[in-house]
């Protein structure tokens, strides 16, 4: 597993490193912040982000939202601060796993794999609401374009949808292409 670090405190860092490697991992970079955060995930691509800190301050929230939007990617946040709003705030941003004061090494890995199957079951959820978003805008320009086509013609809706399917077919198009296209057409 290819890791990337966010610490600034040697000491941890001294601790983090080499249970890391003990646990069969590779740390990528290490970062002083999370300023580069973005840039860092982007060329980098690890499999896991961990940033350690005595508890999450604005700028490495932010940080990490902006990482999350161009390559989304596990992060285990280690902190001493255990309040709910540091919580919600770090969940919010998009940290995966949240850990108060259990920068263990024994424990490392086990964060780690839990961190990563937790985001990739939100990130299969994720897609499959995007997915499923998509379905239903395609279906709302189906059902526009077979209303208009219904009032242009005087057809009735399953005869203007075997039309549509027909067109379709014939083109080689999807029939929301079709649709598209319906709707476009000056009237």
């Amino acid at each position: 597993m290819r890791i990337l670090i966010v610490e600034n405190q040697p000491d941890r860092l001294a601790m983090l490193v080499p249970a890391l490697e003990a646990a069969g991992c590779v740390v990528t970079a290490i970062l002083n912040s999370a300023r580069s955060l973005d840039a860092q995930v982007q060329a980098l691509k690890p499999d896991a982000v961990i940033i350690a800190t005595d508890s999450p301050d604005r700028d490495t929230l932010e940080n990490i939202c902006v990482a999350n939007q161009g390559c989304p990617r596990p992060i285990v946040m280690f902190t001493d601060d255990g309040s709910t709003e540091a919580i919600r705030s770090a969940m919010q941003a998009g940290v995966t796993s949240y850990v108060v004061d259990g920068l263990d090494p024994s424990r490392i890995r086990p964060i780690l794999d839990v961190a990563v199957s937790r985001f990739e079951a939100f990130q299969a959820l994720h897609d499959e609401l995007e997915q499923t978003r998509l379905e239903l805008s395609e279906r709302k320009l189906i059902d526009q374009a077979k209303a208009l086509l219904i009032k242009q013609t005087g057809a009735s809706e399953p005869e203007v949808y075997r039309e549509m399917r027909k067109a379709a077919m014939d083109r080689g198009l999807k029939l929301v292409d079709i649709a598209r296209q319906v709707l476009q057409k000056p009237a």
